[in-house]
C-alpha cells in the first residue's frame, strides 16, 4: 500500500509535528506513507469571496498536480461522508483486494477545497460536521490510518 497525504501548508506546532512523526514511524509496518506539502496562499483578512475562491482555486490546483497517477483520491471535507473506523478500514480493504494499492488524502488550507479538488476526489470523507485546524487534522488523519491498517491485519489497537 501507498499512501500519499496531500496537504496545504506546513505544521507550525512542534507538539503536533512531534505526534505526527509518532505516528508515521508506526506506519512503517504497513506499508509506504509520504507527506506531500503543498505552498499555502498568502493573504491578509478580510477576504472578499473572489479573493477566498482565488486562493482556494491556486491551492486545488497545487494539491492535484502533486497527485500520483492511477490514485484513489479521498478529498477530507467536513461535507464528507461520515465513516466508522472499522467501516473506512473495510473501505481501504476492498480497495487493496481490488488492486488499488495508491491511495492519495488531501487536505486544503484554512479555506477548505475548490470545486476542482472535489470533483476530482473518488470519495468526500468527513471525520465530523465539526471545523479542525488542519494540521490538528494532518495528526487525527494519520492516527486514524494507522488505526485502519492495524484493524486491517486484525491487531487489538483497535480496541
Amino acid at each position: 500500500m501507498q499512501v500519499y497525504i496531500i496537504v496545504v501548508g506546513k505544521i507550525r506546532e512542534a507538539h503536533i509535528s512531534a505526534g505526527i512523526c509518532h505516528y508515521l514511524k508506526r506506519l512503517r509496518a504497513y506499508g509506504r506513507f509520504e507527506i506531500r506539502e503543498i505552498k499555502e496562499e498568502s493573504y491578509r483578512d478580510p477576504l472578499s469571496p473572489g479573493q477566498m475562491g482565488q486562493v482556494v482555486e491556486a491551492e486545488g490546483k497545487r494539491l492535484l498536480a502533486a497527485v500520483p497517477p492511477d490514485s484513489f483520491v479521498v478529498a477530507l471535507t467536513p461535507q464528507g461522508q461520515l465513516y466508522s473506523s472499522p467501516e473506512l478500514a473495510k473501505l481501504v480493504g476492498d480497495l487493496l483486494v481490488r488492486g488499488q494499492s495508491r491511495l492519495a488524502f488531501l487536505i486544503g488550507g484554512s479555506l477548505g477545497l475548490s470545486p476542482e479538488v472535489l470533483d476530482r476526489a473518488d470519495l468526500r470523507l468527513s471525520f465530523s460536521p465539526l471545523t479542525f485546524p488542519h494540521q490538528l487534522f494532518r495528526l487525527m488523519l494519520v492516527e486514524q490510518l494507522y488505526r485502519v491498517a492495524a484493524i486491517l491485519r486484525g491487531e487489538p489497537y483497535h480496541r
